[in-house]
């Protein structure tokens, strides 16, 4: 039986992928083993009723042993043993969370609803490396597929409101402190409906401010505020996160589709989970907005197409909306009042979802179909 090694699994992103793999019986094809970098020796999670032993995952001779490794421990964890375990001559398949691997030449980066052909062209080559893509370049591939899959796209320029999910779970503990502290600051005020509001912002304000304030993690104020930066500073007006939209999203394309030019701002919003981006698209072709709509409601089965409605927009298009599902929400769909044949488009994706464990999923999946049928 194939035996895929586990590391990672307890992270944010590897939880989220273990759940799914539960939910879909995944772990009925292939023999689990799971790594840890602290626990070695203890009980691991327990599969189809059996125990399970946890193992070293600084050990490339225990690594070594496996058919495939799928690794949500992070970029580090990647620099020092993928080379290792080249190095020894392994010749199974690696499946990363992390981005360190994403722009290699040897590596895929895997979201198959739109590269299913790039993928087994890959496969039949003797490709082993397989990479998840950034969150926001997923979901937004995701939400506009039906309009790739019609080559109607001339540029995209997104503007990424991300939750704190995509910074990691720390970062998500310490927006909700953030919050707290912030309620406690002004608690007598608020339990006093005359108490003047503009006071109550000063006072907000003030705690924001304060060395006291918690930003250990995101190094300034989330809640009650956004951080219109994320990622390393490229030193040409982007960051990294901005950078990864053009490179990663036409690396994907790649042997599918044609190429199309993104780029925009990404801004951290005091949201828990789920990442939103404002998109404005040049088309390639003059078509009415019922038509666009048809189109991108037909991308994929995972796309949901909110109407263009003030009602159904707050309450079906936000990231409250969607977390915890696989929809892609996509609304607010209308032709701009600018150039001909601009449209704007709205959507909102899980960041831990379709933006990370999912693909990782399916592409483990997939790799072990095609073991099992050659």
């Amino acid at each position: 039986m194939i035996k895929v090694g586990f590391v990672g699994w307890r992270g944010m992103v590897g939880s989220v992928l273990m759940q799914r793999m539960v939910e879909e019986s995944d772990f009925a094809l292939f023999e689990p083993v799971f790594f840890s970098t602290s626990q070695v020796g203890k009980n691991g999670p327990e599969i189809l009723q059996q125990k399970t032993l946890l193992h070293d995952a600084y050990s490339t001779h225990d690594l070594f042993e496996m058919d495939m490794i799928l690794s949500c421990q992070g970029g580090t964890f990647t620099e020092d043993i993928y080379p290792k375990l080249k190095k020894m001559g392994w010749h199974g398949h690696w499946i990363d969370a992390a981005s360190t691997l994403r722009m290699t030449d040897d590596a895929v980066i895997v979201l198959d609803p739109i590269n299913q052909k790039t993928i087994d062209e890959a496969y039949n080559r003797g490709n082993k490396t397989w990479v998840g893509g950034n969150c926001t370049v997923s979901l937004m591939l995701l939400a506009i597929h039906g309009l790739i899959k019609e080559n109607l796209i001339q540029w995209v320029s997104s503007m990424t409101y991300q939750a704190a999910s995509g910074a990691g779970a720390q970062n998500m503990r310490e927006l909700i402190i953030q919050m707290g502290e912030l309620n406690s600051s002004v608690k007598t005020e608020l339990a006093d409906p005359q108490s003047d509001i503009l006071k109550v912002d000063q006072k907000i304000l003030s705690t924001m401010h304060s060395s006291s304030f918690s930003t250990k993690n995101f190094s300034v104020p989330l809640a009650g505020n956004l951080i219109p930066w994320i990622d390393q500073d490229l030193n040409d007006g982007r960051s990294k996160e901005e950078w990864k939209g053009q490179v990663e999203s036409n690396k994907i394309l790649n042997g599918s589709y044609d190429p199309i030019n993104v780029d925009g701002l990404c801004v951290r919003i005091g949201a828990m989970r789920s990442h939103s981006q404002a998109l404005t698209i040049k088309l390639n072709k003059r078509l009415n907005i019922e038509e666009i709509n048809e189109l991108i409601d037909s991308g994929n089965q995972w796309v949901n197409l909110i109407p263009n409605s003030r009602e159904y927009s707050i309450k079906k298009l936000s990231p409250a909306a969607v977390s915890g599902k696989l929809d892609i929400a996509v609304g607010r769909v209308r032709m701009l009042n600018l150039e001909d044949n601009i449209i704007s488009a709205f959507t909102v994706g899980d960041q831990l979802l379709w933006g990370a464990a999912e693909p990782l999923r399916r592409i483990l999946r997939i790799l072990i179909n095609k073991a099992q049928s050659s």
